[in-house]
């Protein structure tokens, strides 16, 4: 492999690249994107559910299939999805996934039956796989530089994260306005006003994207697959995942049996959101400092051991609420230390690619962990859960042992081959 040359500096080609207020920029508007997409497809999905059932004639479970279906398409998008990041950059991808969500949401607003909203569905997985969350911060990472890439991360994240949270009343006082269809209609409206031209206009394009990221250079495809610390996090994300999953959709009725009253029982996953904001407040700084690898085997560790406790205090509310918590902490760290951690061991010219390898296995997991716990029943769920929390904590951990030092960077890592830079022939 040769070494890279930096290739000749252009007026006004590398502003995205350089400008730390390029990267700003960028953080607001995949802030208001994401709330908006997230909100359309994912959050009102919940608050439609019932309604959609009525009008469409099927059962609930029937509807709540087409959540699997935009779960299933969204992995198996995620490969090609990185590979174009890579190559492409993200402002055709993102700005495509845009129209292809406002097309999906106007799809499912007018299903006449399920199978019209299965097909909206897939189209949903789509959209969400090429503008949401993977999308962006493959784009921040380029942009960014390491002492603020994470700090970018976390921004989107805090503020999409806080901001769908009121997509829930929205939808359902739309609904009462409008039906679910028209409410649908609205949400397909502000895709297409704000998100398709704010991608657009704002994300840098190919040559930007590409000048950013072989200036910083990174490990191919092929050299991450051979390389254990992928395995390694592999592991770790897909043992965590699964484990948040399960825990997430049979909690309630797990407080529910085991004798908490039904308004203890709903009051109590309350506090999960509220500790994804905590700990997400203080992971900048503690990143910083020890490490992203670091603090997440850390918080993975508590999650594992809150949900292992949580069988042991019965109906004691405050022991309850301090074993939830414990959860909310490794679920708010694992949304930002996925990216931070593959940015950090494999660079940046072939982040998407490698972030979209562990997308799949991660996405499997969140849908197929939920089915086994459920099989499991009672108690034994949470330590299932909680074992696989460990497990994903010990595999962090050896990454973390075997990763970069804090503030070494991957371009300077000997271990990271660097990608050619296009050569340009002379005028």
């Amino acid at each position: 492999m040769t070494a890279e040359v930096a290739p000749p500096a252009c007026p006004g080609s590398t502003r995205a690249t350089r400008d730390p207020a390029a990267a700003r920029r960028l953080v607001i508007v995949f802030a208001v994107t994401s709330t908006l997409a997230y909100g359309a497809m994912s959050q009102s999905f919940s608050v439609l559910l019932v309604p959609m059932a009525t009008d469409l004639g099927v059962t609930r479970t029937a509807v709540a299939g087409a959540a699997t279906v935009s779960t299933i398409v969204g992995a198996l998008a995620a490969l090609p999805v990185g590979s174009l990041l890579d190559r492409w950059g993200g402002r055709m991808l993102m700005t495509t996934g845009s129209v292809v969500g406002v097309l999906a949401v106007v799809a499912w607003s007018r299903a006449a039956d399920i199978r019209g909203v299965y097909l909206a569905f897939a189209l949903v997985g789509m959209a969400l796989a090429m503008s949401t969350y993977e999308a962006a911060f493959a784009v921040l990472v380029a942009v960014a530089d390491a002492a603020r890439r994470d700090g970018a991360i976390l921004a989107v994240t805090m503020a999409a994260g806080l901001a769908t949270s009121f997509y829930y009343p929205l939808t359902g006082w739309l609904e009462t306005q409008l039906g679910w269809r028209g409410t649908l209609l609205v949400h397909a409206a502000a895709l297409a006003v704000v998100a398709v031209p704010a991608h657009f206009l704002v994300v840098p394009d190919r040559r930007s994207h590409r000048l950013g990221s072989v200036r910083r250079g990174g490990t191919p495809v092929g050299a991450a697959l051979r390389n254990p610390r992928l395995w390694l996090l592999g592991l770790a994300l897909v043992a965590q995942a699964g484990a948040v999953a399960a825990f997430l959709l049979l909690m309630v009725g797990y407080f529910v049996d085991v004798g908490h009253s039904p308004a203890v029982a709903a009051t109590l996953p309350v506090v999960v959101g509220i500790m994804q904001i905590t700990s997400r407040l203080c992971l900048a700084p503690l990143a910083r400092r020890f490490g992203m690898a670091r603090v997440a085997t850390v918080a993975f560790a508590v999650q594992g051991t809150g949900l292992l406790l949580l069988p042991l205090v019965a109906t004691s509310v405050p022991l309850a609420l301090v074993c939830v918590a414990c959860v909310g902490v490794g679920l708010g760290v694992s949304v930002v230390a996925k990216p931070s951690i593959v940015a950090d061991t494999f660079g940046v010219a072939r982040f998407a690619s490698i972030v979209g390898l562990l997308t799949v296995p991660v996405a499997l997991s969140r849908a197929g962990a939920p089915l086994g716990a459920a099989w499991l029943g009672d108690w034994r769920f949470l330590v299932a859960s909680g074992a696989a929390s460990l497990v994903g904590a010990a595999a962090l951990g050896l990454v973390a042992r075997r990763g970069l030092r804090p503030g070494v960077t991957p371009a300077s890592s000997p271990d990271v081959m660097r990608t050619t830079a296009p050569r340009r022939r002379p005028a």
